[in-house]
């Protein structure tokens, strides 16, 4: 799926080239994409709009649009979202669920295997209340150990399990809980609230390093994910401990375990992750 660092590569890759564009046509080979809003009210409020800007919230890129309203996309668990600049460059039509054509400065495909993505138009008053459900930013200079420290305060459930909680932190997913609570030295089923003042500072510390690594790589691509180029992210190359179960841990050569929480596969070393 997904998650922060995939979604921050395409907004970055995509940001020169959408920026300043205007929208010529929209295209809806899949109708649930931009449900509940119907394919050609959707097309009707996008055409003439011009993009002002780029920017990601979450796992939610966010397309602003003169007038003040915004296009909000989620890719979801295999959404992809690519760019090209002739309109017939990329002929595949298996899995199209958007196209969005900017002209003679290209368009924008919107691919979805699984087709759980989601494309919405929100209007400028609709914009806050929306996004506040979504907890705070990791990378951002205000994410600090004490902010930190003040979320995980008396909470039981497995810390892996706050970590994937899009209302307390947005955009981790299950790679970035999984190499982060790895870096940072600490069991996936340790009780969220149970952390020392230390412990709290190395996963601070972990959470942004990983998600800056992974960014710095394009991302993580073990299925579908593909970058605003078409590219393979290479992060997962880097792989300290997601998805390496059975094989020696990186950091003491012990044997990594895979495990469930909350219903996800959680891979972790237990000599390092005590």
């Amino acid at each position: 799926m997904p998650e922060l660092p995939e979604v921050e590569t395409i907004r970055r890759q995509l940001e020169s080239l959408l920026t300043g564009k205007t929208i010529h046509g929209v295209s809806i080979p899949d109708p649930s994409v931009t449900a509940p809003l119907p394919p050609r009210a959707f097309g009707r409020r996008l055409r003439g709009k011009k993009i002002k800007a780029l920017s990601r919230r979450g796992k939610y890129l966010r397309l602003e649009l003169d007038g003040g309203g915004m296009l909000v996309i989620h890719l979801r668990m295999t959404g992809v979202l690519t760019f090209a600049r002739k309109y017939d460059k990329i002929s595949e039509r298996r899995h199209l669920r958007l196209v969005i054509d900017f002209g003679g400065g290209g368009a924008l495909f919107f691919r979805d295997q699984r087709r759980f993505g989601t494309a919405a138009i929100l209007e400028p008053e609709e914009i806050k209340p929306f996004f506040d459900r979504l907890g705070l930013e990791p990378l951002e200079r205000s994410f600090s150990p004490d902010i930190l420290a003040k979320l995980l305060a008396s909470r039981k459930r497995p810390l892996k399990s706050f970590l994937i909680d899009q209302s307390m932190i947005a955009g981790i997913g299950n790679i970035y809980a999984d190499e982060a609570l790895f870096r940072a030295r600490i069991h996936p089923l340790r009780p969220a609230g149970s952390l020392s003042t230390a412990e709290v500072r190395r996963l601070n510390r972990a959470i942004k390093a990983t998600l800056a690594e992974a960014i710095s790589l394009a991302g993580s691509s073990i299925d579908t994910y593909r970058d605003a180029r078409g590219r393979r992210g290479r992060f997962q190359e880097v792989f300290r401990i997601h998805r390496r179960a059975g094989e020696p841990c990186p950091g003491c050569g012990g044997t990594v375990r895979k495990i469930k929480v909350g219903g996800r596969g959680t891979y972790f070393c237990p000599a390092c992750q005590k």
